[in-house]
C-alpha cells in the first residue's frame, strides 16, 4: 500500500482546486449573456437578452442587467458590468463575458415619427392585417368596435368594462388577443380593451410595448 504523504495530499488538493476553477470557468461561460437589439419604438431600444422575449428599454432603463445608456436612429448604446457596447438593428447580438443563447438575428422593428410626433405602423391582429398609432401613455391595446369586427374579434365574450371618455363613462370589453405582429416581432396573449367610440386607430399601448400580457 502506497502511504499517503502530506506532499501526495496537497498534490491531490492542488488538482481538485484546478477542477473546480475550470468547472466554474465553464460555467459562467455557459450563463454568459447575449444581448441584441431587435428594433426602435420610438426612443426606446427593444432588446433581446439571452434569447428571451423582446422587452422595450428607454434611456436610463435596466433590462436582465443591461442597461441602455442611449438611443438614436437605429442603434443603441447599452452598460452591463461596467462595459459599453454600441447595438445596431439587425446585427448579430453580442455576446457579454462568453457565448450566450442565439438572440434572434434579423428580428427588427423601425418606426420613423409619421408627424405631429406620433408613430404609426403597419401590423397584424390574429393574422389580420390593422394600422396602429404607437401610444405609450396607454396602458393596453385599444380599439373600437368597427376595428374588432373588421380583425374578426369576438369582443363580446371579453370582460365588460366602465371606459371614461371625454363624452362621460361607457362600458366597453377587456379581451386577450391571440397575436399581435409589428415587423418579425410577435407577440401573444396581449391585452387589449374594445371600446363602443370609433377611433381613427387602432392604439398599440404597454400590453404590447412592454411586452407583456399584464394591462
Amino acid at each position: 500500500m502506497t502511504p499517503i504523504t502530506p506532499t501526495r495530499v496537497a498534490s491531490r488538493a492542488s488538482c481538485v482546486a484546478g477542477l473546480l476553477t475550470v468547472f466554474a470557468l465553464l460555467h459562467g461561460a455557459a450563463h454568459a449573456q447575449s444581448v441584441a437589439l431587435a428594433g426602435m419604438l420610438g426612443s426606446k431600444a427593444l432588446l433581446v437578452v439571452d434569447g428571451s422575449a423582446p422587452k422595450t428599454v428607454a434611456a436610463g432603463e435596466t433590462h436582465q442587467g443591461v442597461k441602455v445608456i442611449s438611443t438614436s436612429a437605429d442603434q443603441a448604446v447599452i452598460e452591463q458590468s461596467g462595459k459599453r457596447h454600441t447595438l445596431r438593428v439587425g446585427e448579430a447580438p453580442v455576446s457579454m463575458g462568453g457565448s450566450g443563447a442565439s438572440a434572434g438575428r434579423g428580428t427588427r422593428i423601425v418606426l420613423t415619427e409619421s408627424g405631429g410626433g406620433h408613430f404609426m405602423t403597419a401590423g397584424q391582429i390574429n393574422g389580420r392585417a390593422v394600422q396602429f398609432m404607437v401610444d405609450t401613455g396607454a396602458t393596453s391595446i385599444a380599439m373600437g368596435v368597427a376595428d374588432a369586427e373588421r380583425a374578426g374579434i369576438a369582443y363580446k365574450t371579453g370582460q365588460p368594462v366602465h371606459i371614461s371618455t371625454a363624452n362621460g363613462n361607457t362600458q366597453g370589453f377587456r379581451i386577450t388577443l391571440n397575436s399581435v405582429r409589428i415587423g418579425d416581432v410577435e407577440v401573444y396573449d396581449v391585452v387589449a380593451v374594445v371600446t363602443p367610440q370609433p377611433m381613427p386607430f387602432l392604439l398599440l399601448g404597454n400590453s404590447f410595448l412592454s411586452l407583456s400580457d399584464e394591462a
